[in-house]
């Protein structure tokens, strides 16, 4: 079977699941004695100080107690998210989790003709953690207040104009895409491992502008070396109202959402999964964790398992068919 084959297959069979709703469930077995009878991990696909590694800790220091077992968070980036994702749902040891997000959950499978795993059929999806806009964010330095003269701006410089990414494949590179082909203008990507690195090369003025999520730039913000100019929801987002939308600023119904969940290996037992959806559910509860999130511009997540899962396919039905009307492959 030649790549291309492979990849209609995977995408006809991606496209059969989403419409069926059929992703498939955590195993039936149940497990062996109680659960966790040792250490949690819960891997990172990005790197330490990111907004995914600020979730994990402040969930895996409150789930800690409710579990009676260290939560050990693991930063592992690369691969635009998919080297941690892979190592979890690979994971046979029943104490594995991963915090994701759409890039190599939802995205991926649209973006590359071959991955190290399938997300449908090797992860389970447990539960909503976090949702907030990105921030379309430029350089201090650079001569634009708003959408619209940051457009004006890049189409009277071709050429000039670069955008840091947190990843190739990530709601970051993504909604970047889209502007640039909803609003008429190019600019060159240069993909990092990350918020941190990435919003420092804005920071800098390596690069121009990115989107990210609010936490990701917030030191730079502060420091008055990055310039917050809207946000990707459709309407305001309330811990962020000063911030217009783009949709607001002349790109109209343009949204694009990133979020944050935990999902494990499909190998994972139902009795488990439920377990683990309770418990973060109860967390998120907390007011000091909801203060915590919203502080740092995400809004708490939470809910069921299945509310998780038709995100999830939501999301793959409208970036598949934006990935491929834009064109965008990385392999």
């Amino acid at each position: 079977m030649t790549h291309e084959t492979s990849r209609r297959v995977w995408v006809s069979t991606a496209v059969g699941v989403l419409l069926g709703s059929l992703w498939p469930g955590p195993s039936v077995h149940a497990q062996s004695g109680p659960w966790p009878n040792r250490p949690v991990k819960i891997v990172v696909p990005a790197p330490a100080g990111s907004s995914l590694d600020i979730v994990a800790r402040l969930l895996g220091d409150k789930l800690k107690d409710r579990w009676g077992q260290p939560v050990v968070v693991e930063p592992k980036p690369g691969a635009g998210g998919m080297l941690g994702v892979d190592q979890a749902a690979k994971a046979t040891d029943g104490h594995t989790l991963v915090l994701g997000f759409p890039g190599p959950t939802a995205y991926a499978p649209f973006l590359y003709k071959k991955m190290p795993y399938d997300p449908v059929r090797d992860l389970v999806p447990i539960v909503v953690t976090t949702t907030q806009p990105n921030v379309l964010a430029v350089n201090a330095n650079l001569p634009v207040k708003n959408v619209q003269e940051l457009i004006a701006w890049a189409k009277a410089n071709p050429g000039k104009l670069s955008y840091a990414s947190v990843g190739n494949g990530s709601s970051s590179h993504l909604s970047m895409e889209l502007l640039k082909s909803e609003a008429g203008f190019e600019a060159q990507h240069v993909p990092f491992n990350g918020a941190p690195p990435a919003a420092l090369s804005t920071a800098n003025g390596d690069t121009q502008v990115l989107f990210a999520v609010a936490s990701g730039i917030a030191p730079h913000v502060q420091a008055g070396r990055i310039r917050q100019i809207a946000v990707t929801s459709l309407n305001r987002f309330d811990s962020l109202k000063e911030l217009p939308t783009i949709n607001e600023s002349g790109v109209k119904g343009f949204e694009a959402i990133a979020w944050n969940g935990l999902f494990g290996p499909v190998s994972l037992p139902e009795d488990v999964v439920a377990r683990i959806n309770a418990d973060v559910n109860a967390v998120l509860a907390m007011e000091e964790v909801k203060q915590r999130l919203t502080g740092a511009g995400m809004a708490p997540g939470g809910g069921t398992q299945a509310a998780f899962k038709a995100m999830i396919e939501a999301d793959m039905k409208k970036w598949g068919g934006i990935i491929r009307k834009l064109g965008v492959q990385l392999d």
